[in-house]
């Protein structure tokens, strides 16, 4: 077999193989990165879910300011929502229906905005409208709402006067011209003490890894399954370079009665 990689046919071969499992290794690899941005998202939802809530400048100092270790924070705010600034945030899905996210900024007693996601509401008839108008509540109002990150701008997706296709915060800061948070949002979780009626505030979402371990462990016994082959390959072309040696057959009592026969 060591010949044999002598020889520039078996060593394109060999080439193939190395090849072939640093691809497999990289994916591997990259399955493997997937599955510890999964189990961080969960340890993430775990940890921050249930938290007291803490002061949104305490979380936020800064307008812009917001870690990935912050996500699903819950913060307390008083002040007031600008109503007549309210957006829906078209194509959300619940159970399975589709509909909209009410979305209106929140200016606190500190005159920074807070864009507030204050829930659902399924979409009526034509898929331009909710079922029910919001009824977001006018005045001073204390609620408390999870920090969820800046979604951007979603390429290829637009909507009508009055929706939006993402939470794209620096878009929003610049059409509102007020001092408004840009790193982060909030996902309502409770207002005036208690839930909204006229929207259905998000639940807590259903995080698991996924396949990445074992998909993981498929690239990597792919990578040395090249190998196997090759060996495979080589061993069969030695055992064709091999001359055939003549099959021995034990004499029977009649080929003994008929070499004495023929010597007779």
């Amino acid at each position: 077999m060591l010949r044999l990689l002598r020889e520039p046919r078996w060593l394109g071969y060999l080439g193939v193989a190395v090849v072939f499992a640093v691809v497999c290794c990289a994916l591997g690899a990259w399955q493997w990165h997937r599955r510890e941005e999964a189990l961080a998202a969960i340890a993430r939802l775990d940890a921050n879910w249930d938290r007291t809530p803490v002061a949104l400048a305490e979380a936020l100092p800064e307008l812009d300011a917001y870690e990935e270790d912050q996500q699903w924070t819950p913060v307390a705010v008083e002040g007031e929502y600008l109503v007549d600034e309210s957006l829906l945030l078209r194509g959300r899905v619940r159970g399975g229906d589709v509909g909209f996210d009410v979305v209106v900024p929140f200016r606190t007693t500190e005159g920074t905005v807070l864009w507030v996601d204050r829930g659902w509401i399924r979409q009526g008839p034509g898929a331009e409208r909710p079922v029910a108008e919001p009824a977001t509540p006018e005045g001073p109002v204390a609620i408390v709402a999870r920090l969820r990150p800046d979604e951007g701008v979603i390429a290829g997706r637009g909507a009508p006067e009055g929706q939006i296709a993402s939470v794209d915060l620096g878009s929003l800061a610049a059409a509102l011209g007020e001092p408004t948070y840009t790193g982060a949002y909030g996902l309502l979780a409770e207002e005036a003490g208690g839930e909204p009626a006229d929207v259905a505030v998000a639940t807590r979402p259903v995080l698991d890894e996924g396949p990445h371990l074992s998909y993981t462990l498929q690239w990597f016994v792919f990578a040395a399954g090249g190998f196997v082959a090759l060996g495979w390959a080589m061993r069969q072309e030695v055992r064709g370079d091999e001359p055939e040696r003549p099959v021995r057959r034990r004499r029977s009592d009649a080929d003994v009665e008929d070499e004495i026969l023929d010597r007779a």
